[in-house]
């Protein structure tokens, strides 16, 4: 799907109307268009649903989450989360979850390297990394380990990753069904869909058990994830918090996970920017004394690359917005209410937007050049992906402590061949090898 849509910009030019099933959108390829875009989005920005999603709320009568919602509910939901999800403040709070996660990863593979009797470890990463970001978002949301990075996971544990990976597989092949038919169809993947929702929303209900439970034994209070907070303020009504946390679960895990894959192999086949990125953390540790909430402000490099990797390598290959009122965007009409989307990935990857755009090079970020709307991964203004910050120190973290232990290579220098699955991923992911880094090295 990313590849018909550059083929198509570069067919048609910066803007193009299609349809597909039953969306009907006007597409966009240049900054200052997604620019024109948001401007125009209002106070109470729309998303296009997604409606497997929303028939599984529907069946079960569950509320749905600031990720299905669009409106003044979605308005209200998202002030309140945004206090302990995206502000500086809550940043703080879930970040040394984070960083005990990255460092229990680091642990891990020393365990499997220590098995191997050269030293080293090559592995094709993707499932240790979907246990890593897993493990993490628990720890944030829920404020419990679920044993993800230890050798014998529980089956409980394991029934959850399964249905997660389940619910993300088959959301694409149901994505462009009609409105109202999902409820009617017989089809396998429809039924291994809402199974997994279920498992999903049913695992959420234990952990509030759990913290309800905490709460009635009167422990001495602390910080103990994203939910516990939304439970003791008491601003949202139960049932909106578990939806939203279950939203941020099921939404956070493989958007983190490709990322970071992508990053790796990034680095593996460009040394050079993986021994900058090094010695910046090495630099940037004897500046702040080890302390990594303060660190975070001080790698400017591996924020560029991190950047660099979601310009390449756009988790979601769009960004959706329903315009409030008439645009034009590029000499091109556009009426309020159309579906208008900002194709990430040709963006990313057009001569006319990026010099060089096939080279990997995280100080493209760091120069003074205008990098206005060119970095929307995360999507921009109010209804920025909501757990943005969540994903952006997860993945700093992992890298900082990945990158400080082992030096990472990789036998293929060829790009990787990309798959659309609802998110961006490799069609056959890379073999990486990781090497310790020893003291005095």
């Amino acid at each position: 799907m990313h590849r018909v849509m550059q083929r198509n910009f570069q067919r048609y030019g910066p803007i193009y109307r299609e349809k597909l099933g039953t969306h009907d959108s006007v597409n966009i390829l240049l900054p200052r268009d997604a620019a024109q875009l948001f401007q125009s989005e209002g106070i109470l920005p729309s998303r296009m649903s997604i409606e497997p999603w929303m028939e599984h709320r529907r069946l079960r009568s569950h509320k749905c989450g600031v990720f299905l919602l669009n409106g003044e509910e979605w308005r209200s939901d998202r002030l309140i989360l945004n206090k302990e999800v995206l502000s500086p403040i809550g940043v703080r709070k879930f970040l040394p979850f984070l960083q005990e996660v990255a460092e229990d990863f680091v642990t891990f593979m020393n365990r499997r390297i220590r098995k191997n009797t050269r030293g080293t470890f090559t592995v094709d990463l993707y499932a240790d990394l979907f246990r890593f970001t897993l493990e993490s978002s628990s720890y944030v949301l829920y404020g419990q380990r679920l044993g993800l990075l230890e050798e014998n996971p529980n089956a409980e544990s394991v029934e959850f990753i399964s249905a997660v990976e389940t619910m993300l597989k088959t959301t694409l092949p149901l994505l462009y069904m009609p409105p109202g038919l999902l409820q009617w169809t017989k089809n396998k993947v429809w039924k291994e869909h809402l199974d997994a929702w279920d498992i999903i929303f049913s695992h959420a209900d234990k952990c509030i058990q759990n913290i309800y439970q905490e709460f009635c034994l009167g422990q001495e209070r602390k910080y103990s994830g994203i939910m516990a907070e939304l439970l003791l303020q008491a601003e949202l009504p139960l049932d909106s918090i578990k939806a939203n946390v279950t939203e941020l679960m099921a939404g956070g895990v493989d958007t983190t996970a490709m990322p970071l894959l992508f990053t790796l192999f990034e680095l593996a086949r460009n040394p050079h920017v993986q021994t900058a990125i090094r010695e910046e953390i090495l630099a940037a540790e004897t500046q702040v004394q080890q302390d990594e909430s303060k660190m975070l402000n001080h790698v400017p490099l591996l924020k560029g690359a991190i950047k660099e990797t979601l310009r390449l390598y756009p988790v979601g290959i769009t960004v959706t917005r329903y315009p409030q009122k008439d645009v034009v965007l590029h000499n091109y009409h556009v009426p309020a209410g159309t579906l208008v989307q900002v194709g990430l990935y040709p963006m990313g990857r057009s001569p006319e937007v990026f010099k060089r755009p096939d080279r990997y090079d995280p100080e493209r970020w760091l120069k003074k050049d205008d990098n206005s709307f060119k970095a929307l991964a995360f999507g921009f203004g109010s209804r920025q992906c909501i757990g943005r910050r969540i994903a952006e120190v997860e993945m700093m973290l992992f890298l900082i402590h990945v990158l400080r232990n082992f030096k990472i290579d990789t036998v293929s220098k060829a790009d990787i061949n990309t798959v659309f699955g609802f998110i961006l991923m490799p069609e056959k992911p890379p073999l990486l090898t990781f090497r310790p880094i020893h003291q005095g090295q």
